[in-house]
């Protein structure tokens, strides 16, 4: 099955199932490698590490990780499934993980999520992915401008804080979206305000419960990462995990947001149906005395005064005047009007 989404530059890099390759030089630089090198690569010069980011459901990738890197099944399966929940475990000498990141991609909504999965022994960087993921091509960038990471547990922390970093966007489109919400009238298009409002609501949970379980991982990545995985990178995941949960108290913060103001719209809503009908119910109760007056006079059966008077028909106007009058001053003391 063909990789979804490849764009041009992956087009002119696919080789087999890698997107790209590098062998990361240990100083921020790297060379390209082929899909062929890397199945053969081992590391000729400290401080070399190999990454090659794939397409995990191209053909043979679940059967090189169990004949070329010796990857137990279960986790050959784990790494080219499309179960996308956050999770990272330890594995010997390597760390297997799940991230998410925010879908980005035309047509896409924020809630709707890319997983990655990783895998790592401390000298190859194996990430995966299906749908298109901006953040390891950003990576990639700073990597190919000799300013990118310059060990594996250096290369994951880059991959993690840029793929929560993006979370950043999202919420503060979403604020954006809320404050302009707030300035706009709402007596101009208080049905269209609604639907979106509903849909940043949705989005709101949507974030929440797919990038909730990430904090987990993260924290499994940082307490259970093999030796290679130093001190300074457990630091830089604890610094991702706090930013993270910021992101989310944001996120909790933007559907308080639209709550409040979707309440505020639906109840400027029901107080103009309200004030509406209170009018239609004070014009119905001025009438109806004078529809019965009108309707009495009007029936066509003998002896309706005033049938031979000239004079009758404006008697008719000024007794329905006096009724009318009659009927504004009981309405004002009785605090109607």
């Amino acid at each position: 099955m063909p990789c979804a989404m490849i764009n041009p530059q992956d087009a002119l890099e696919l080789d087999g199932p890698m997107l790209f390759g590098r062998v990361l030089d240990g100083k921020g630089g790297a060379r390209p490698i082929t899909w062929d090198e890397a199945s053969r690569w081992e590391p000729q010069a400290e401080g070399e590490v190999l990454w090659v980011h794939l397409c995990r459901n191209r053909p043979g990738v679940q059967e090189w990780f169990e004949e070329v890197r010796k990857v137990p099944e279960p986790t050959a399966e784990l790494l080219v499934s499309n179960a996308s929940r956050p999770r990272a475990f330890r594995e010997g000498g390597t760390l297997v993980g799940t991230l998410r990141g925010i879908n980005f991609n035309p047509g896409a909504e924020p809630e709707d999520m890319v997983s990655m999965q990783l895998w790592c022994d401390g000298a190859r960087l194996v990430t995966l992915r299906r749908l298109k993921l901006q953040t390891p091509r950003d990576v990639l960038a700073k990597i190919d401008a000799g300013r990118g990471p310059t060990d594996a547990g250096a290369l994951i922390t880059h991959l993690t804080e840029l793929m929560i970093a993006r979370m950043n966007q999202a919420i503060v489109d979403m604020n954006d979206f809320i404050d302009d919400c707030e300035a706009a009238d709402p007596d101009d298009n208080a049905e269209e305000l609604l639907d979106k409002i509903s849909d940043i609501r949705r989005n709101c949970l949507g974030l929440k419960r797919h990038m909730g379980p990430q904090h987990v991982a993260l924290e499994a990545i940082a307490r259970d990462a093999p030796a290679w995985f130093e001190d300074h990178d457990r630091r830089e995941i604890a610094e991702s995990i706090d930013r993270l949960r910021r992101y989310l108290d944001d996120i909790d913060v933007s559907k308080e947001s639209a709550v409040v103001l979707q309440d505020e719209l639906r109840a400027r809503a029901l107080a103009r149906s309200e004030r509406t009908n209170y009018v239609l119910t004070v014009v119905a109760a001025v009438f109806l005395p004078l529809g019965f007056l009108t309707g009495l006079l009007g029936i066509n059966v003998g002896g309706i005064p005033g049938v031979e008077d000239q004079d009758a028909f404006w008697i008719v106007v000024g007794l329905c005047g006096l009724v009318f009058l009659g009927q504004l001053l009981l309405f004002w003391r009785w605090r109607w009007l």
